[in-house]
């Protein structure tokens, strides 16, 4: 059981600390340390960019895509010009399996910033779709 104090933790010094459980492949302990900050806000007001998309590549990462979904979502509506968050939406979309959705998202990451990993994302989409059967 944690101390009250625990969830009173420094927001700067819990999201760092989710940052390295992330970088060492701890989602699922990453979003418990991000937890107090996430709850710091309630559900109408936007919080910070960075813990929305640190929790959403915990949540990508944990497989809790819809969770992943509406944290990308949550910064792309903060930030429309954050070629990262959408080009992580975009491959939360695809492993959803919603590719044309994935597809726009991955074209504007693309398009903001013509990274490798965004380009090959893209590529990989659209190979995707075009072996797709037809849908009616």
């Amino acid at each position: 059981m944690s101390s009250p104090r625990a969830n009173h933790q420094d927001p700067v010094a819990a999201f760092r600390r989710a940052d390295r459980l992330l970088s060492r492949h701890r989602p699922l302990e990453a979003l418990d340390a991000l937890r107090p900050v996430l709850d710091a806000h309630g559900p109408d007001e936007p919080g910070d960019a960075s813990v929305h998309l640190l929790a959403g590549r915990a949540y990508l990462d944990s497989a809790q895509l819809r969770k992943a979904e509406a944290s990308f979502v949550r910064v792309v509506e903060m930030d429309p010009a954050d070629h990262y968050a959408r080009f992580a939406l975009g491959k939360t979309l695809q492993r959803q399996g919603r590719l044309g959705e994935a597809e726009t998202q991955l074209k504007i990451a693309s398009a903001m910033d013509p990274r490798p990993e965004y380009q090959e994302a893209l590529g990989e989409v659209r190979a995707r779709i075009a072996l797709a059967p037809d849908r009616p």
